[in-house]
C-alpha cells in the first residue's frame, strides 16, 4: 500500500526544470537547520507539486515507537521532555522507522491546534492534566508545509517561526509545562499578486526561490507530456523514474553523513561577509544560511570543501529577499564583491555604452509629463519634492496607522484570534473551551470520570484582528495638473500604501478624471501593483467627485458582504473642484446626500487637500468636513 501510494505523487525527479527551487529544497532537505524555503511563484507553477514529490525522495527515519514527537532514539538532544527522562533513568527506547511524510498547516488553524493543548480525554476520564500534540509535534523531522503563508495570521506565524528557528515547541498552558523537539524542513509557497510578507517575516526564511512557468514552448510541452502521462498511468510512469528517485534518496543519505565534515576557508567567509556588508543587509542570517547552504550544496556533490561556485549558488538562493528592508525597496544586484581591476573594466565598459546612447536617455527622461490622447498628461511623484508630512494634523493620523496590529475586535464562539477568556454560550457552540468547561464542571461538584452537562460549557472570547480596507480616492483631473501638484497627490498616495503595507491592509485605488470615476485596482494585497497603478494614472479632463464617493459607496458594501466585520477608511486626496454631476442633479446637493451616506455607513473619510495658499474657486472639501466628519489634511 505504501508503495502504492508513492508512486501516486508525481516523482521529484520528473518535474522540468524550476532547478532553483529543487536545490533549496535539497539544501533543507540534508540540513534542516538552513531553516526552511519560501517558493514565490503564480499559481500553476509546480510549487506545491514540488513540496509533495520531495517527501518521496527522503529517507526513512528512526524514531522513538511511542512517542507522539518522533523523537530521535540515537541523539537526547533531540528528545522530548518524557522521552530524555525515560533515556536518563537508563531505559531502553522502542525504536521504529517511518517515512517522511509532508504535515500541512491550514490557514484556518488556531494556536491551540498549532502548538498543542490540554487533552480533554484524559482529564474527564483520569483527571490528568496532560498534554494533546499539536501540528508542530507532527511536523517534528517531517516537512511543514504551508500554502499561502502570506496569508496566514501574523500570530500563528509569530509563534510558528519561533518554534522554527529554535527547534523546539515550548508549552505552557492550563497549568502544563513541557517542551518537545521541532525540527521540521519549512517549506512555504505564496503568490506575490495575493500580497507580500512582511521583511520580519521573510527573513526567518533560510532560502527563497522565485518559481515561474517556463517561457520556452519545448519545456512547456514536454511538462504537458509527463503530466499527461502520469495521469493516464501513475503507476507506469513512476517506474520509469524509480531509479532516478532512488539515486536521489542515496545522494541525500550521503549528503547528511558528509556534512559535519564540510569545512568553508577562511578567504570565502571573508569574501561574504564583504559582499554582505556592501549589499547593505543588516540581519547576521544572511551569512549563517549561505554557509550552511553552501556547506549542503557540497556535500550533495559528495565534497568535504566549499568551493566558490558553492558559495555563489548558495548566496544566489539566501540573499536576494534579505536584500531590501523596507516595502517596495528595489534591491540591489546580487554579485560578490569584485577586485579593483574588475570594476575599472566595467566602469570603462559602462561609460562607453553610456556615450553611445546619450542622446536616447535625455529623449526618454523628457517623457514624464507629455502630453497623450485627448490632452492628457502623466506626471510622476518624483518630479517633486514630496511633502514629509510632518505638521501635527498629517503626523498624528499617519503615525496612528503605524503598527500592524493595534486594530483588533473581540469575537466570542469563533475560531479565530488569541483567547483572551471565556464566557457561557448564547447561542450554537463553535469554540469550546473545554480546560474551562471542565473547571466549571470540577466546581459544580463532580469527579473524575467527568460528565459535563450543558451548564458546564464555556466558549472561548479572542482578540482578533480586525480587517480593513483602505481606498484611494486620487483625484487625476485637469486641475490637479496645475503646477505639478497631481504628483504630490500621487507620493502622498505612495506613502499611504507604504502605511497600509505595514498594517496589512487590503487596498483599492479609485481614479477620478473625466466624466466619471473608475475602480482602477479592486481590494487587494498586491501593494506593488497599487503603486505601479498609481503612478501610471493619467491626469486631465474634468472633476467626477460624486462618480468617485459613489463608487467608494458601492465598494464598501460589497466588500462588507463577504466579512461583516470589515473597517473601511477612505482617503480622498483632490482639490474639491467638482464639476460632473452624477445623477443629473446640482452637484451641490449630490455632495451633501452622498457624504451623509458616508457618514450612515461609518465609512472613515480622510481628506488631503492639494489646494495651494490663498487659492481661489469653489472647493466642496468643507461640506465634506461638516457632513461626513471627514478629517482633512492641508497638504
Amino acid at each position: 500500500m505504501e508503495a502504492r501510494e508513492k508512486r501516486l505523487i508525481f516523482p521529484f525527479s520528473a518535474i522540468v526544470g524550476q532547478e532553483n527551487a529543487k536545490l533549496a529544497l535539497l539544501c533543507v532537505a540534508v540540513n534542516p537547520l538552513i531553516g526552511g524555503v519560501l517558493l514565490k511563484g503564480d499559481k500553476g507553477t509546480g510549487k506545491s507539486t514540488m513540496v509533495r514529490a520531495l517527501a518521496n525522495v527522503l529517507p526513512d527515519i528512526e524514531v522513538v515507537a511511542d512517542c507522539p514527537f518522533n523523537c530521535n532514539p540515537s541523539n537526547p538532544l533531540e528528545m522530548c521532555d518524557s522521552c530524555y527522562k525515560r533515556y536518563e533513568n537508563g531505559e531502553d527506547l522502542p525504536v521504529a522507522r517511518r517515512k517522511m511524510r509532508v504535515v500541512d498547516l491550514p490557514l484556518s488553524v488556531t494556536i491551540d491546534r498549532l502548538v498543542g493543548t490540554v487533552d480533554v480525554e484524559r482529564f474527564l476520564k483520569e483527571g490528568v492534566k496532560a498534554l494533546q500534540p499539536g501540528i508542530l509535534a507532527e511536523a517534528n523531522r517531517n516537512i511543514l508545509y504551508i500554502d499561502e503563508v502570506n496569508l496566514l495570521d501574523d500570530y500563528i506565524a509569530d509563534s510558528l517561526l519561533d518554534s522554527a528557528a529554535m527547534g523546539w515547541n515550548v508549552i505552557e498552558r492550563e497549568g502544563i509545562s513541557f517542551k518537545h523537539p521541532a525540527r521540521f524542513i519549512l517549506v512555504g509557497s505564496m503568490n506575490p499578486e495575493e500580497g507580500e510578507l512582511r521583511p520580519q517575516i521573510l527573513d526567518r526564511f533560510g532560502l527563497c526561490v522565485e518559481v515561474s512557468a517556463p517561457m520556452n514552448p519545448e519545456d512547456r510541452i514536454e511538462i504537458v507530456r509527463r503530466v499527461e502521462k502520469f495521469h493516464e498511468d501513475p503507476i507506469g510512469f513512476y517506474r520509469k523514474f524509480e531509479n532516478k528517485e532512488k539515486e536521489l534518496t542515496e545522494k541525500i543519505v550521503k549528503a547528511k553523513e558528509i556534512l559535519p565534515k564540510v569545512e568553508i576557508s577562511e578567504d570565502l567567509l571573508k569574501l561574504l561577509a564583504e559582499t554582505v556588508i556592501k549589499l547593505g543587509i543588516k540581519t547576521n542570517r544572511a551569512e549563517i544560511a549561505t554557509i550552511k547552504t553552501a556547506k549542503a550544496i557540497a556535500a550533495l556533490n559528495g565534497r568535504r570543501r566549499v568551493t566558490l561556485d558553492d558559495l555563489e549558488k548558495a548566496m544566489e538562493l539566501a540573499l536576494p529577499h534579505r536584500l531590501k528592508d523596507k516595502p517596495f525597496q528595489k534591491p540591489q544586484p546580487l554579485k560578490l564583491k569584485q577586485d579593483e581591476n574588475d570594476r575599472k573594466e566595467k566602469n570603462k565598459n559602462q561609460n562607453e555604452q553610456g556615450h553611445e546612447h546619450k542622446h536616447s536617455h535625455k529623449h526618454e527622461d523628457k517623457g514624464s509629463g507629455n502630453r497623450g490622447q485627448g490632452g492628457e498628461q502623466n506626471f510622476r511623484s518624483s518630479e517633486v519634492d514630496i511633502p514629509r508630512m510632518e505638521n501635527a494634523s498629517l503626523k498624528d493620523d499617519l503615525n496612528s496607522y503605524l503598527s500592524s496590529r493595534d486594530s483588533s475586535v473581540t469575537v466570542i464562539n469563533f475560531p479565530k484570534g488569541v483567547p483572551v477568556s471565556y464566557v457561557p454560550p448564547k447561542d450554537e457552540i463553535r469554540d469550546v473551551d473545554f480546560y474551562s468547561s471542565i473547571v466549571w464542571a470540577v466546581m459544580s461538584g463532580k469527579t473524575p470520570p467527568i460528565r459535563v452537562d450543558s451548564s458546564d460549557i464555556r466558549v472561548r472570547v479572542r482578540k482578533s484582528k480586525a480587517p480593513t480596507l483602505w481606498v484611494l480616492v486620487l483625484d487625476s483631473s485637469g486641475s490637479m495638473a496645475i503646477q505639478k501638484r497631481i504628483s504630490v497627490a500621487k507620493g502622498i498616495a505612495e506613502k499611504l500604501v507604504e502605511k497600509g503595507y505595514v498594517k496589512k491592509s487590503k487596498m483599492a485605488l479609485i481614479v477620478a478624471k473625466g466624466n466619471r470615476a473608475e475602480i482602477v485596482v479592486p481590494p487587494t494585497k498586491n501593494y506593488l501593483k497599487v503603486i505601479e497603478s498609481i503612478e501610471n494614472v493619467p491626469t486631465g479632463g474634468r472633476t467626477p467627485l460624486s462618480s468617485a464617493l459613489y463608487n467608494l459607496l458601492l465598494l464598501a458594501k460589497r466588500e462588507r458582504m463577504k466579512e461583516k466585520t470589515l473597517k473601511v477608511r477612505a482617503f480622498l486626496i483632490t482639490d474639491g473642484k467638482a464639476n460632473v454631476p452624477l445623477l443629473g442633479k446640482r452637484i451641490k446637493d449630490e455632495i451633501i446626500e452622498l457624504a451623509s451616506r458616508l457618514k450612515k455607513c461609518d465609512i472613515e473619510l480622510n481628506v488631503y487637500d492639494t489646494r495651494f495658499a490663498g487659492e481661489i474657486g469653489l472647493s466642496f472639501i468643507p461640506i465634506l468636513k461638516d457632513v461626513a466628519n471627514a478629517r482633512v489634511y492641508k497638504v
